[in-house]
């Protein structure tokens, strides 16, 4: 349940964030409805993408996002621009009817490029559930839905707040904020587009650029934490402004209205700085203590004879997890996974998913579970794609050996980068 809750602040939180930040900042009513267009359009390619991801083997993940964060990237320059009226653009005669609704192109493509990234691993946790080999109105499924529920309730009360907040304050001010936030954000975007033409060798490695990608990835949360700083910043200004006694009134009447609007701009204020701070105690003491240390069993030992990976059939028999390692190309370490499911098949995969990466699997209890989310895998489905299941590998028996052709991993080690 509490890995869920973490996970699915951890993904969205940043999304929410701008979102609020962005419908707030927009004082006009057809500005609004163009930014929520995007918002579902953003949303239903992400559920798409989603279905498409857990049923065919047609989409590179790692392409897809990188397409997606040059986008965002670019329609959240062209918005900074526009807000701080450093494009002008300016349109033929007959066109002139795009001049006037091209920031509202511009917002609706942004935020469509934020839900179209987050959103897809969001869609995917639910299909975790039903892989767990129980009831869907078994305890464990219950608690799962909790959690996941429970993290998309509080982005979505923070992200509440944070509108409420922002809308008050005058719209200078929240420009600044918003130009800094969204800053932050592409930061962290460019940094994961370079690290996969890095990683593809799209792009020359360039030791400095190299290096500044390798502190960005191991200090990723960083951009996080900086933006949930920022968010707290509208949040605090409004507080401080609530509590002004300072104004005029033409009757006590008017002075009271005045009164409660305050104290409503204070709870306000009160939930946005509290849902940020459940999200940050989330994000560090529970997140650390769920991934406190579930060690991974040791690799076994097996025979490379050319292209294949010899493994007795002897030494997999017991219905239990065996680890094997294997060094790629480039020194890549990879792991991959064997367990017997029944008298005539086993499940063979790689030590990672689609979904959590290669975090990898343990053996608790005659049962295989992600050590990332906590999905207890249905064995007889290991081997097949989908969910949280180990990525499939393909594999022979012969002469009393498991045969496993190591150009199928070769064709998988960037998932271990």
């Amino acid at each position: 349940m509490l890995r869920y809750f973490v996970q699915v602040i951890q993904n969205v939180l940043t999304t929410g964030i701008l979102t609020a930040l962005l419908f707030a900042l927009c004082r006009d009513g057809k500005g609004k409805v163009w930014m929520l267009r995007g918002c579902i359009a953003g949303a239903a390619a992400a559920l798409i993408l989603s279905v498409l991801r857990r049923t065919t083997t047609l989409i590179n993940r790692g392409f897809f996002n990188t397409w997606i964060l040059s986008f965002a990237i670019l329609f959240g320059i062209l918005y900074i621009l526009l807000q701080w009226g450093l494009l002008k653009p300016k349109f033929p005669k007959k066109y002139v009817s795009l001049e006037g609704a091209f920031p509202g192109y511009i917002n609706a493509l942004l935020l469509a490029a934020l839900f179209f990234y987050a959103l897809p691993t969001i869609f995917l946790y639910p299909a975790e559930f039903v892989l767990t080999g129980q009831s869907v109105i078994s305890t464990d499924f219950l608690f799962k839905l909790i959690g996941y529920t429970a993290g998309l309730a509080v982005v979505i009360i923070i992200s509440a707040a944070l509108y409420q907040s922002g809308r008050i304050l005058p719209a200078p001010l929240l420009r600044v904020f918003l130009t800094i936030a969204l800053f932050v954000n592409m930061c962290n975007q460019a940094a994961a587009i370079v690290q996969f033409l890095l990683a593809r060798r799209i792009i020359p490695v360039i030791r400095w650029l190299f290096r500044i990608i390798i502190v960005a990835d191991n200090y990723n949360f960083v951009f996080l934490y900086a933006l949930m700083g920022l968010a707290l910043l509208p949040v605090i200004t409004l507080f401080i402004r609530s509590l002004r006694t300072g104004g005029s009134w033409k009757n006590p009447a008017e002075h009271r209205k005045i009164r409660a609007g305050r104290r409503i701009n204070r709870r306000w204020c009160f939930t946005a700085a509290a849902g940020l701070g459940l999200s940050l105690f989330s994000l560090t003491f529970v997140k650390a203590y769920l991934e406190r240390g579930v060690e991974l069993s040791p690799a076994e030992p097996m025979t490379i004879a050319g292209k294949e990976i010899l493994i007795p059939i002897e030494q997999v028999q017991d219905g239990h997890l065996h680890r094997f390692n294997y060094s790629a190309a480039d020194n890549i370490e990879m792991r991959f996974i064997v367990i017997k499911k029944n008298a005539v098949a086993y499940g063979v995969g790689l030590d990672a998913c689609d979904i959590c990466g290669p975090t990898g699997y343990y053996e608790r209890k005659d049962e295989v579970i992600c050590r990332l989310c906590d999905v207890v895998m249905n064995i007889s489905t290991i081997g097949f794609k989908g969910g949280c299941n180990p990525v499939p590998l393909a594999y022979a028996l012969a002469g009393g050996n498991m045969v496993i052709n190591t150009e199928n991993l070769e064709k998988e080690r960037n998932r271990f980068k």
